[in-house]
């Protein structure tokens, strides 16, 4: 097994323990987190109905120049989530980091949710 294999199996494992815990319904959705060394992908999701409410991606934003680091852009872009879950009466959420460890941009992502208005 290589070290890139068994780092992904290691994420996958932890997700699926914090996937056991928690889950989104109509009231609370689940905030989806997951990145890749180019992009940084949200989804506000109801796993009851299985149907993604609210959705961003790094693409969307508007200072998605080259210059900006990546944990600036994981701010604004949690911010953007935020005020798209406003729109659609959103208010309260699950944070689920995707077997991500909670610093950088996951972290920046949830600062930047708490401070356009999110509940976690």
């Amino acid at each position: 097994m290589s070290v890139i294999n068994s780092k992904l199996l290691k994420r996958q494992r932890r997700r699926n323990r914090i996937r056991a815990k928690i889950s989104g319904t109509q009231e609370r959705p689940r905030l989806s987190v997951f990145k890749s060394n180019k992009g940084l992908y949200l989804q506000l999701i109801d796993d009851s109905a299985g149907k993604t409410l609210v959705s961003a991606r790094m693409n969307e934003l508007k200072n998605n120049a080259k210059g900006v680091k990546k944990t600036d852009k994981g701010f604004e872009l949690g911010k953007l989530l935020a005020a798209k879950a406003k729109e659609k009466g959103i208010e309260k959420i699950v944070f689920d980091r995707g077997g991500f460890k909670f610093h950088g941009r996951v972290k920046a992502v949830a600062d930047g949710a708490k401070e356009g208005g999110l509940v976690f």
